[in-house]
């Protein structure tokens, strides 16, 4: 077997470790599934890929080779764990944030909130005042004194 003819056939053998270890940055979602020209996309992306990066895949290929059907799937549940397990993160990730946000948006509302209340009061306490000096002068110049009406005799 020639040289592009094994390379052919390690790339194709590649192809469904892909879907398992998303290796390749740009990965369609679907799990690898490809139209025309994947073959090609396929290689390109290899190409794309630095020595290291194409050295360790070529380690892991053979590696996925290697795997009986029984240890292939293993590894196809634990990745399928692996990434729901990240997706539950985010999603928490993302409520906490959420109701961070909420809650900071409710302090910045009762901030506010206090904050026109008290110009509210504010505004109104010297016509409150004004008010309260009116009705106790008239109360003191009846005769009767509140101090004296508000504590009974014994």
């Amino acid at each position: 077997m020639g040289r592009k003819s094994k390379s052919l056939i390690v790339l194709l053998l590649l192809s469904g470790s892909l879907v398992v270890s998303g290796h390749v940055e740009g990965q369609p979602p679907g799990g690898g599934r490809r139209g025309p020209g994947g073959l090609n996309n396929m290689q390109s992306r290899l190409n794309s890929l630095s020595v290291e990066d194409r050295q360790a895949f070529r380690r892991n290929a053979e590696r996925w080779m290697q795997m009986s059907a029984e240890e292939r799937n293993l590894m196809r549940v634990r990745e399928q764990l692996r990434r729901q397990r990240l997706k539950q993160e985010a999603e928490t990730a993302l409520r906490d944030a959420g109701l961070r946000r909420y809650l900071q948006e409710r302090r910045k509302m009762e901030r506010e909130l206090g904050q026109e209340v008290e110009a509210k009061r504010k505004q109104a306490l010297p016509a409150l005042n004004d008010r309260l000096k009116k009705e106790f002068q008239e109360t003191t110049s009846s005769g009767a004194s509140p101090a004296s009406s508000a504590t009974p005799k014994r």
